[in-house]
């Protein structure tokens, strides 16, 4: 099985937090880029397009 990460930038770990947040609460790819940048953790919207 290849790995379905190869293509991005982030690890991940971060990617799946991302998608997590984003379809366990009603919030906006720029909102959860928003509380990810509050912790620490530098991730674009569009890195993670649906």
């Amino acid at each position: 099985m290849k790995n379905p990460f190869r293509y991005f930038n982030s690890s991940p770990e971060i990617i799946r937090l991302t998608v997590m947040m984003y379809i366990r609460y009603p919030l906006s790819l720029r909102q959860v880029e928003d509380i990810l940048s509050e912790r620490g953790i530098d991730i674009c919207h569009e890195t993670v397009r649906f």
